[in-house]
């Protein structure tokens, strides 16, 4: 069973959806004990990183989701699900993340682009992970955000992207993938994702 984390902020339905369209069972939840069971955990997320903390805290899911993270089973973060990993985020100040990744959550630039970086953009490949495996070289995928993540370990970047700068588009570090765009909403390539990720073991 997948469990995805609810804490009032993402695209819960459209996450467990995705799922359920591969066949398998999800809980959209809250509770820990679930959250401790499940074979599998996903944190997904829309909206600003302080609010999204202040939420966990106030539920009581940081534990929970240190524990997930810790034991082993395959733990998948989607957008600001990925960047709520990392020590810190500069946005609307700066604000402690779960500290899980070392490094922080910046703001894109004014180079010339539109910030959101919003729609579809190509991933690259930087190392071999499960949950990357079968996706082409030139996979599309969907992103929505104004900020993106920076490890201080460069080796933990599973894909980049280009947006005016290449940025980290993903992270796999052990039982941990994370990626800044939205696998749900990006089509067949998404699906691919969310299949290989549940698969993991």
């Amino acid at each position: 069973m997948i469990a995805i984390i609810d804490y009032g902020m993402g695209n819960l339905r459209s996450v467990s959806k995705a799922f359920e369209r591969l066949g398998w069972t999800t809980a959209v939840t809250r509770d820990p004990r679930v959250i401790a069971d499940a074979s599998h955990v996903v944190l997904p997320g829309v909206g600003a990183f302080p609010d999204c903390m202040r939420n966990l805290e106030q539920m009581g899911l940081i534990d929970p989701i240190r524990h997930a993270l810790s034991s082993g089973k395959p733990f998948l973060g989607i957008c600001l699900g990925l960047q709520l990993l990392f020590t810190e985020s500069e946005e609307f100040g700066v604000h402690k993340g779960l500290g899980w990744i070392r490094g922080r959550v910046v703001r894109f630039k004014n180079n010339g682009l539109k910030v959101p970086h919003m729609g579809w953009n190509t991933v690259t490949i930087q190392k071999p992970t499960p949950v990357l495996d079968g996706l082409p070289s030139d996979a599309m995928v969907y992103f929505v955000h104004s900020y993106y993540v920076a490890p201080d370990d460069p080796g933990l970047i599973a894909t980049t992207t280009e947006y005016g700068i290449p940025f980290a588009s993903s992270i796999a570090v052990g039982n941990v993938f994370a990626c800044q765009f939205h696998p749900e909403k990006s089509q067949a390539v998404g699906l691919m994702l969310l299949g290989n990720f549940a698969r993991c073991r």
